[in-house]
């Protein structure tokens, strides 16, 4: 077994760059009485921090408020008005290369991630007919960068004189925590306006990381969407290109795991929210959830924002007063709306099962279901028709949601014109608001995985790690970081972990970069 493959499930991908965190030493498994952990949450950094702990022996109990698992990735049973069934979800995800760790949670249950396969491309459109691609970009930057701009129809001779290359410097040495140190009090939008970028490639391209995190740019912080350039583009050489799901996430993903946990002793508690969490006199913790109370001798809280918010708010007793300050600090990225729609009849074949959209009123991208996931072909295949799926990231708060649903059907007509006389066999529209949001200035404040309670720790996308780590892989590294962290107080071997690297490329680079930072 080689450096990038271990028994743990950790593999690292293409890029012989990437960093190895190993864990500390310790036992394989715990000894003696068996400690007992409850994993609140069930997305997927409940399911890592609850797959380490029982693989070393926890006795892991997993409390979920949905009926299903999966969090904001999961998928629920729908019936369609035309009799057919078909498993619903909150929109199309990205499972790029680059997540080493999510990836390493998924091959527990599927060792060559065969319920995965990869889009082709990863096309971005604009209204004003300006196409961009990452398929043909090389992966291993420089020239992943040099390569997207000279294949870029985004970027004129005009545009790249009119740059400031000096303000741009940051994006070549990306470290963490020190990128936020530099530009986290910057929002995105004030970045991009400093380096004066092109206004088209800013919104085909540059506005796709941003957006990404569900917020305005001018409300995110420019060291988050750095950050994202190192790791999908400038840090890293896996690419942009991506894979999805086979199948809907439930039968893809987390049914096979959550039988995966269940065969290590954890006990998968859906459909069972937990109130709040209180110490117990002899340093356990007490849970109340549905069904009364349970006593664990430690916590992992894998909550949303608004869940964690509430769960220490009701939990008088847990931490410090400042720690619970910083958790009520927490806030929400605006609402998103997610469109499915069952047509009567396909769109045109040479239509990309995912496509990036700018400059089309509040539509950000467009899924064709029936090219990757197994349950929309075989409904297209059976209908004659298409399952078309259409995100809108950052709604405005106020936005009236009828209007909105209506907007979004009339752009994907602009965009995919013989839509316009499909039937709509049915439809279904997803209104959220519980990603969360990272201000201008607001990461030094961020709870970490460890807090003030020894047998109590935090997971999920919402947690400061100071790794090279976002969104989904987040998530998952977080989870393994909780896990991590109780297993070392009972000298148990923690899971090793992978980040793409954690400084630039070249040591040039970063002294360019230096240079620029002088």
């Amino acid at each position: 077994m080689n450096a990038s493959e271990r028994s743990d499930g950790s593999r690292r991908g293409r890029d012989r760059r990437a960093r190895l965190l190993p864990a500390r030493p310790g036992t394989a498994r715990v000894t003696g009485t068996r400690p007992t952990t409850a994993v609140v949450g069930g997305g997927i950094a409940g399911l890592a921090a609850a797959t380490a702990l029982a693989e070393r022996g926890v006795a892991v109990t997993l409390y979920e408020r949905e009926p299903y698992l999966g969090g904001r990735v999961g998928g629920w049973p729908i019936d369609l008005t035309d009799g057919s069934s078909t498993t619903m979800s909150r929109g199309f995800h990205a499972f790029f290369r680059q997540y080493y760790n999510l990836r390493g949670l998924l091959r527990r249950t599927d060792p060559r991630l065969e319920r995965l396969t990869g889009l082709p491309d990863y096309p971005l459109r604009h209204s004003d007919g300006m196409r961009d691609s990452f398929r043909h970009v090389p992966r291993t930057p420089p020239w992943s960068a040099l390569g997207f701009v000279a294949l870029s129809p985004s970027f004129g001779l005009r545009d790249l004189r009119a740059m400031n290359p000096v303000a741009a410097l940051p994006l070549l040495d990306v470290r963490v925590p020190e990128v936020y140190a530099r530009l986290d009090r910057t929002s995105a939008h004030d970045f991009l306006e400093a380096v004066r970028f092109p206004p088209s490639a800013r919104h085909l391209a540059f506005e796709v990381f941003s957006r990404s995190f569900f917020a305005d740019p001018r409300k995110l912080s420019a060291a988050e969407m750095v950050l994202m350039f190192h790791i999908y583009f400038l840090g890293s050489a896996e690419g942009l290109l991506f894979d999805v799901p086979r199948a809907p996430f439930p039968a893809a993903l987390w049914e096979p795991l959550a039988d995966y946990v269940r065969r290590h002793g954890a006990d998968v508690r859906t459909g069972t929210p937990v109130e709040n969490v209180t110490p117990a006199p002899d340093g356990g913790y007490v849970l109340t959830a549905a069904g009364g109370e349970r006593r664990h001798d430690t916590v992992v809280l894998a909550l949303d924002t608004a869940g964690l918010r509430s769960v220490v708010g009701n939990s008088e007793r847990l931490g410090d007063r400042q720690w619970r300050e910083s958790v009520q600090r927490l806030r929400t990225a605006p609402p998103f709306l997610v469109t499915r729609l069952w047509l009567d009849r396909p769109v045109r074949r040479d239509r990309p099962g995912f496509l990036g959209t700018s400059g089309y009123g509040g539509l950000d991208n467009i899924s064709v279901l029936e090219r990757y996931e197994d349950d929309a072909a075989r409904w297209a295949a059976r209908t004659g028709g298409s399952v078309v799926e259409l995100h809108a990231y950052a709604v405005r708060a106020d936005a009236a949601r009828d209007v909105e649903e209506k907007r979004l059907i009339e752009q994907l007509h602009r965009v995919y014109p013989e839509t316009r006389d499909a039937r709509t066999v049915d439809v279904r529209h997803e209104w959220r608001e519980d990603c969360p949001l990272f201000p201008v200035g607001g990461y030094f404040d961020r709870p970490t995985v460890r807090t003030p309670e020894p047998g109590l720790v935090l997971a999920g996308d919402l947690v400061r790690t100071d790794l090279p780590v976002a969104l989904m892989e987040r998530a998952a590294t977080s989870g393994f970081l909780a896990a991590n962290a109780l297993l070392e107080g009972w000298g148990v071997r923690g899971q090793t972990l992978w980040t793409v690297p954690d400084r630039g490329r070249g040591p040039a680079l970063r002294a360019l970069a230096r240079w620029g930072s002088a």
